[in-house]
């Protein structure tokens, strides 16, 4: 590490940047004493969120109440990047080896999902930053070229609106050095502030008399036949149906950890570029960007043109979702380098904030949804970094689960499928940890790195 990284971060904030905001709305009380509700969703990030607001509007006569653990938005939701991506399943590859024959339908889905963000958006007049500018997928070596050019033409079968750019024209869309070439895809796709819509979700949710109560976590379950008793630490519900939108939260359903694990995720803000700066490396479009590095690193920029630069997954035992290391300014150090690396004319940026964030990574790399209790309960996670827009198609489709709806989704594997099973601990912690080692210089270095990730691709976990 360079002494020179260290200035970058010398009046940095160790919290995330889109929850740092004066605007944030006031926190609505705890559920105190015993309610009922026809429908309980649990968890305040993106998929309670939608599932709330969807709910009420496709069945209006519902009483709806939803409990967050903490604050809405201050897990995963309030922690990404913000790029919003139109596939429902972490994009075309990915569905091409987890439903290949389904992908016409999956990709109508995801136009479909993304027209009905839009709407909700304009509806409920939600400001959340929002710029429909495509999204581009970054070649950072020559010998990924020929990879991007597969996906290109993956995209435009399915009729993508996609561009591919040699190494002149991606940099004359965003000044890096590394890049050898890009596929920019122009359409349904964009960048949000994550938190401000969140917030805007949560206005829309107790406009339609959705009853919402923060700071009251899921304590304990009982079974009651037709119906369950869901405690909280100062009070309980009684509902006929349960949809659970609480990530890799423990909720006390053994199965769920099975399916689902949490990795963490790290993320850089950067002060304002000014527009001097910002001349430096262009981005006149301002997509948001994804590289091809084996250890991905995505990045957009915000209203105020800092630039949000994210990578570096790790794995803590157990799944811890308060590592130390998360405090700690020198975890984010070598995603700083990383980041210079890739803008090496922005030495002088240093950055604002650092944060860690979870992803709930299961094996099929997109969003599945999973009954229990006798089918009054549905669970949906498992977006594997992709949740800010697919969450909304997630939490459709759980709820389409719960009450029995017939929809187009619920004839398809997407809806019936769940994901593999993953090793418990500490078989996942070993596997997790050479497996982020693997990814570490995996690119540069192969060898045994690189045959250890086609190893676990052939698992059939996604990478």
């Amino acid at each position: 590490m360079s002494h020179d990284i260290k200035k970058s971060f010398k009046d940095v904030k160790l919290f995330p940047y889109w929850l740092d905001n004066a605007a944030a709305p006031a926190v609505e009380r705890e559920l105190i004493g015993p309610t009922t509700a026809d429908l309980l969703i649990v968890g305040g990030g993106f998929t309670g969120l939608w599932a709330a607001v969807q709910a009420k509007e496709l069945m209006p006569h519902l009483d709806v109440v939803l409990i967050e653990a903490g604050k809405v938005a201050y897990g995963a939701s309030g922690r990404a990047g913000g790029i919003i991506s139109t596939s429902v399943m972490h994009g075309l590859p990915n569905a091409t080896r987890v439903f290949p024959k389904d992908l016409d339908v999956l990709e109508q889905f995801g136009h479909d999902n993304l027209d009905g963000f839009k709407e909700t958006v304009a509806r409920y007049g939600i400001d959340a930053d929002i710029e429909w500018n495509g999204e581009m997928t970054v070649a950072v070596e020559d010998r990924h070229v020929p990879h991007l050019q597969e996906d290109f033409e993956l995209h435009k079968q399915h009729g993508h609106n996609v561009t591919m750019l040699n190494r002149e024209e991606a940099q004359a869309q965003l000044g890096s050095p590394l890049y050898a070439g890009a596929m920019w895809s122009r359409d349904r796709s964009g960048i949000v502030h994550p938190a401000k819509m969140a917030w805007g979700l949560k206005a829309a949710a107790l406009k339609l008399g959705v009853r919402l109560y923060e700071m009251t976590p899921l304590t304990k379950w009982e079974d009651c036949g037709d119906h369950l008793i869901v405690q909280t630490q100062a009070g309980s519900i009684k509902t006929p149906r349960v949809l659970l939108g609480t990530g890799t939260a423990s909720v006390g359903i053994p199965d769920i950890s099975k399916r689902v694990m949490q990795v963490r995720d790290h993320v850089l803000a950067t002060h304002p570029l000014t527009e001097e700066q910002l001349a430096r490396i262009g981005w006149k479009n301002r997509q948001g960007i994804y590289d091809t590095r084996t250890q991905l690193n995505y990045y957009r920029l915000t209203k105020d043109n800092r630039i949000i630069f994210g990578g570096l997954v790790s794995y803590h035992f157990k799944g811890n979702n308060n590592p130390a290391a998360d405090r700690e300014e020198s975890t984010y150090y070598k995603l700083g380098e990383v980041f210079h690396k890739t803008f090496p004319q922005l030495k002088d940026v240093g950055f604002s904030h650092a944060w860690g964030g979870p992803i709930d990574y299961c094996s099929r790399g997109a969003v599945f949804a999973r009954r229990y209790f006798n089918e009054k309960v549905v669970y949906v996670a498992g977006y594997t970094g992709f949740g800010v827009a697919g969450s909304r198609f997630g939490a459709l489709m759980g709820l389409n689960i719960l009450f029995d709806r017939n929809t187009p989704e619920r004839k398809l594997d997407i809806s019936t499928q769940g994901p593999n099973w993953i090793p418990p601990e500490p078989l996942r912690w070993a596997g997790a940890k050479i497996t982020f080692h693997a990814f570490d210089g995996a690119d540069e270095q192969g060898g045994w790195k690189r045959a250890w990730i086609n190893g676990i691709k052939k698992l059939g976990f996604p990478m």
